[in-house]
């Protein structure tokens, strides 16, 4: 990771796609196979740089954040213990699994048609779960069950397939259960904090010695381009769930993923 460009590029990418339903890890693969940078210290970049993006969810919700460690709170069920164990639920499936086909999953990164398949069938399922027109029963995060939340996780367990994208696994789970998109869509921000920090320092303790003192530099400039962007995407995307469905979305992925297989047949 030496050419300034890149960097930035994979920073506005991650920023743009992480919250976004359309796998900020299919399109960083993807951008990062047309530009050659296929080796493990560019894994490892994208990794890191999806700690931006967490970092803009802790900035734009930290009185959330702060919510859930006010333990004499009890006018809302999703702070304090209550709102700590919900996280835990949501987050326990994918924890497991992937701790347990961490191997298998890197494995997976390389293989572009698989990633192609997961945008397309994950674009279909967001349609399917707009055109059922499921009764919505929960409107709020305070109205969340431990069961939702647990079931929701079971849902992000989807979201080990690379392509298929963490938000939109959490997202369509948490329609599929009849949580209002908008909530969903809020919860999945919020779960993707410890989800994806976990996935982040994991994999630094795993390819710390293939760093540099040259590369932390270029890893903190897409740390911070990531982040700002973030910041950006995430107030535009719940201001286009306020007017349109996931709908437009599902499509985006569904054309994407046929052009990445007919590029890549071709």
């Amino acid at each position: 990771m030496n050419d300034i460009v890149n960097v930035v590029l994979l920073g506005i990418i991650e920023g743009l796609t992480e919250f976004i339903p359309v796998s900020s890890t299919g399109h960083l693969i993807i951008f990062g196979n047309y530009l050659n940078l296929n080796d493990s210290l560019h894994d490892t970049f994208e990794i890191f740089i999806q700690l931006g993006a967490i970092l803009a969810v802790l900035f734009l919700y930290f009185k959330r954040f702060i919510l859930f460690f006010d333990f004499k709170n009890k006018d809302d069920a999703f702070a304090g213990k209550q709102g700590l164990l919900k996280m835990f639920l949501a987050c326990v499936p994918v924890f497991v699994m992937g701790f347990l086909f961490y191997q298998s999953i890197k494995a997976l990164l390389a293989n572009i048609p698989l990633i192609a398949l997961a945008l397309i069938v994950g674009g279909i399922l967001m349609i399917i779960v707009e055109k059922i027109k499921i009764k919505v029963k929960t409107h709020g995060l305070n109205e969340l069950t431990y069961k939702d939340s647990f079931l929701i996780g079971i849902f992000q367990c989807l979201s080990l397939w690379p392509g298929f994208s963490r938000s939109a696994s959490t997202i369509i789970g948490g329609m599929f259960l009849g949580v209002k998109r908008e909530v969903s869509a809020k919860f999945s921000f919020l779960v993707a904090v410890p989800v994806i920090f976990a996935a982040v320092i994991y994999d630094i303790c795993k390819n710390f010695a293939n760093l540099s003192k040259d590369d932390i530099w270029f890893f903190l400039i897409g740390f911070i381009v990531s982040f700002f962007v973030a910041i950006f995407s995430i107030k535009f995307f719940l201001n286009i769930l306020k007017k349109f469905s996931l709908t437009i979305f599902g499509y985006y992925r569904i054309i994407l993923g046929f052009i990445v297989l007919l590029v890549y047949y071709l």
